[in-house]
């Protein structure tokens, strides 16, 4: 599979959602027949897009307005929700600061220390308002953060980083022990961010009841650009897909594959599951929503980083309800909306009646895909061309 790049030196081609198209098959499907619910841990959801543990995009609202359209959306407790009693405050100021202020805000707002009363709070704004409280945090935070959390009655918690290995070495302080922190729990542990299909396999056999995959293409992180680290989405979902089905097959537990980032349109989202995904993760989609906390403005969880920030606030704009974003009726003409709609419809027409189906279409390298015969939209700037 690999390529001589110079003495010595092999790399393999890998692929992204530009460079690939998804085949019809033999039989289609009506798209209001088709399943598009996804498990977890035996909790299943009809809606199979997450909405990201970030800032700009999820708060106790938001949480509660997915939750009651049949999808999930994280919390993230590393974030203003946790370090501010009134968070609201502290978000206004971010969409209001100049584009050359953002980022050195953002970073001095994360400054300000976390409260650990507000975690069981926010969990329990939640659960008061029979939303789904799903929870997102760093290694560093996650004892503390879980049984604070699970205490108050969280249904999903979530260890995020942006590079998860099973093995973690440090001599400034102990590493998280995966194995013992996911057996231990009571309550579904899902685990992230990963990329290869060694670390996916070492990271299923911890516990873990979904994993992430994804580092770097969501549209407000630099980790790409800051780290030079990466893999393109549709070549890490193919791959941790197949971690997913070897260790099914040897141990009869199917651990659900989520693809975190990247996706910009129902298009997107639909490659993501013929590559192998059992869910999606996105963000600036969201980000777009009236009830997203972030104003119109998205920014990456690793903008607050003290030294070497590895994301960016940009402007996303408010486009939609939450509702029109997921459902429709879409107002727009770039994919954005109704992404619900659109996946039944790709599902029907690729004759998929379940998720599980999605795996199996056609996959074809189409360079053109994006391109052909779409001039007049590239020049108006409408549609594709956008």
């Amino acid at each position: 599979m690999a390529e001589w790049i110079g003495i010595g030196k092999r790399a393999r081609r890998c692929y992204g959602f530009d460079e690939i198209a998804l085949v019809p098959g033999r039989i289609t499907i009506n798209p209001n027949e088709v399943n598009t619910s996804f498990e977890i841990d035996g909790k299943k959801f009809r809606v199979p897009i997450i909405a990201a543990a970030m800032d700009g995009v999820v708060d106790v609202r938001f949480a509660v307005e997915m939750s009651k359209l049949g999808g999930v959306a994280v919390l993230n407790l590393d974030g203003v929700q946790t370090r501010y009693k009134n968070p609201d405050e502290v978000l206004e100021k971010i969409a209001h600061a100049s584009p050359q202020e953002a980022t050195g805000l953002v970073q001095s707002i994360y400054l300000e220390p976390i409260k650990e009363k507000l975690v069981a709070e926010r969990v329990g704004e939640i659960k008061k308002k029979k939303g789904h409280a799903v929870v997102s945090c760093i290694p560093q935070n996650a004892e503390r953060f879980h049984k604070l959390a699970q205490e108050a009655g969280a249904d999903i918690f979530i260890v995020q980083s942006t590079v998860t290995t099973a093995k973690h070495v440090s001599k400034a302080y102990k590493a998280l022990d995966l194995y013992k922190f996911c057996q231990s729990s009571k309550i579904p542990v899902i685990l992230g961010n990963c990329v290869t299909y060694d670390t996916t396999l070492e990271l299923l056999e911890t516990g873990a009841a979904g994993l992430l995959i994804g580092i770097g293409p969501g549209a407000a992180c630099t980790t790409r650009g800051v780290l030079g680290i990466g893999v393109p989405q549709i070549t890490a979902t193919v791959d941790a897909a197949a971690a997913r089905d070897y260790y099914y097959k040897k141990t009869g537990k199917y651990i659900p594959m989520i693809t975190d980032g990247g996706m910009r349109n129902g298009g997107d989202i639909c490659k993501a599951f013929a590559a192998g995904a059992d869910a999606v993760m996105i963000g600036s989609a969201f980000a777009r929503a009236k009830e997203a906390p972030g104003r119109g403005y998205h920014w990456g969880m690793a903008t607050s980083h003290a030294n070497l920030p590895r994301g960016t606030r940009i402007k996303v704009g408010v486009s939609g309800t939450l509702k029109e974003i997921l459902f429709g009726p879409a107002k727009v003409d770039d994919g954005s909306q109704n992404l619900m709609g659109a996946l039944q419809t790709s599902m029907g027409s690729l004759g998929a009646i379940d998720i599980r189906r999605m795996h199996d279409v056609e996959v074809i390298i189409a360079a053109s895909i994006q391109t052909e015969g779409k001039i007049f939209q590239v020049v108006q700037q409408v549609g594709m061309g956008k």
